[in-house]
């Protein structure tokens, strides 16, 4: 009898306990490091020679991350102290260390640049065509962490001279102020207006004009209680089963979650060959109707907790809007129909017996579109077992969010500016799915290994 062994699961633990050679060139071999290298470069043959190694540099400034290097000067004095180190990052015998303000003008440079944003896509771009991310649902979420200086004093408000005028206004005085308000509201900068204005700007549009400059942020804790920080927030949109970070964004700390999330969406949609995707999971936070359509634009499923906001409840419906029969019982959810996208609910087993069923005040089967109202009604339905189990997996962004707190020093913001802090978070991004990417090939190639020796046996 063929004993048949399993091959073990192969992770990003198991990567970085790898020798310090092998890790490098896993993780680094993932990412175009010549397009980052001759987007950096100089250009021209005016001015000062270039002395320094910049692959060497590049290279050396992802390894800070790999080895969790704290400080840029930590990595100098590494790069000093330990020659095996020195030459694991790509440097020469000859090549001397470059100094922190060489490091600064790197910093520099990438901030110039979205070479990094591209390379996260291609890497995750390579992750999918080679067939592991497949998720059918998909998880997004924010993040906050805390800027490098503390917040500025706020300045004082000038009180108003004129007096407000008490009482109703005038019709004229109406449509003044709505007159007003509407030129006020089309003025304002982009994420400052309301969600909807986002549904129809282009993704390049979207991305650009992010506010990324250090803010003060809220947020509910646990207990329910208002958290603040000053800082930035990062947004991230999370396969479900694989955890890779399908798309992400960077913002000042005072966004507004649900603002980001129609750029990851649009990201999601227009940059990667999301085939298997199916549904989109997200909290109470983005229970917005924009959102909604948005993923309805994309013909996949909102799974999204509601937030009622003081609503009424609707008459003939339960909390999670399934029809209910003459004595309140709920119908249950039975189906989803994609072609006509229509729920069906059937009659509730508190009917079988009951004498107004026979009578035909109740019926027997509900339909209802999900455009009648597409908060309201989902698919699957909500409160539904179907519904419950995908909105679970939500918890995956969860885990992606504290890996880059806890491993991969998101918190970790050495920059004072948003624009510098943004290659801090990019950085992080991309070497996380990069390790992703290469944890997950060195699996393949396990099992490829194990799979041709069963068959030599």
């Amino acid at each position: 009898m063929t004993i048949i062994r399993q091959p073990s699961l192969f992770g990003i633990q198991e990567l970085y306990d790898m020798e310090p050679t092998q890790k490098y060139e896993a993780i680094i071999s993932a990412i175009d490091l010549d397009r980052i290298y001759h987007a950096i470069n100089k250009k021209s043959r005016l001015g000062a020679p270039v002395e320094l190694n910049y692959a060497g540099m590049i290279i050396s400034f992802f390894i800070r991350y790999i080895e969790r290097i704290p400080t840029i000067k930590d990595l100098i004095k590494r790069l000093n102290d330990d020659f095996i180190f020195k030459m694991n990052c790509g440097f020469l015998v000859s090549d001397s260390t470059p100094s922190e303000a060489a490091y600064s003008r790197l910093v520099t440079k990438l901030s110039e640049s979205d070479i990094l944003e591209k390379s996260f896509e291609s890497v995750t771009l390579a992750a999918v065509t080679e067939g592991f991310i497949v998720d059918e649902v998909i998880a997004i979420d924010a993040t906050h962490f805390e800027a490098r200086d503390k917040a500025p004093a706020k300045k004082e408000e000038k009180s108003e001279t004129t007096p407000k005028k008490r009482g109703r206004k005038s019709k004229e005085e109406r449509e003044q102020y709505l007159k007003d308000q509407a030129e006020k509201e089309a003025n304002l900068p982009l994420y400052e207006k309301k969600i909807e204005a986002q549904l129809d700007v282009p993704l390049d549009i979207l991305r650009a004009e992010v506010p990324m400059n250090p803010k003060w942020g809220v947020k509910k804790n646990a207990d329910g209680k208002n958290e603040y920080w000053f800082g930035y927030k990062a947004h991230l949109a999370v396969g479900a089963s694989s955890q890779y970070i399908l798309q992400s964004l960077f913002s000042s700390g005072s966004l507004n979650d649900g603002k980001a999330a129609i750029a990851l969406l649009k990201g999601m949609d227009q940059r990667l060959p999301l085939t298997s995707a199916s549904y989109q999971t997200l909290d109470a936070g983005y229970d917005f109707e924009p959102i909604y359509e948005q993923i309805h634009r994309m013909g996949q499923q909102s799974v999204i907790a509601y937030n009622k906001r003081n609503e009424g409840e609707m008459i003939g419906f339960d909390k999670n809007f399934a029809p209910t029969c003459f004595r309140e019982h709920s119908y249950k959810y039975d189906s989803f129909d994609p072609k006509y996208e229509t729920l069906k609910y059937t009659r509730p087993k508190e009917c079988s017996d009951c004498p107004l069923a026979n009578e035909g005040i109740c019926q027997k089967v509900y339909k209802i579109k999900i455009t009648t109202d597409l908060r309201r009604y989902t698919a699957p339905a909500r409160g539904s077992k179907a519904w419950k189990n995908i909105f679970k997996q939500r918890t995956a962004v969860e885990r992606v969010n504290a890996y880059l707190k806890e491993f991969y020093q998101l918190n970790n913001v050495r920059y004072r500016t948003g624009k510098r802090a943004k290659v801090h978070f990019d950085m992080v991004a991309l070497i996380y799915n990069a390790s992703k990417l290469a944890a997950d090939r060195i699996q393949a190639e396990l099992i490829q290994q194990q799979q041709a020796h069963n068959f030599c046996f």
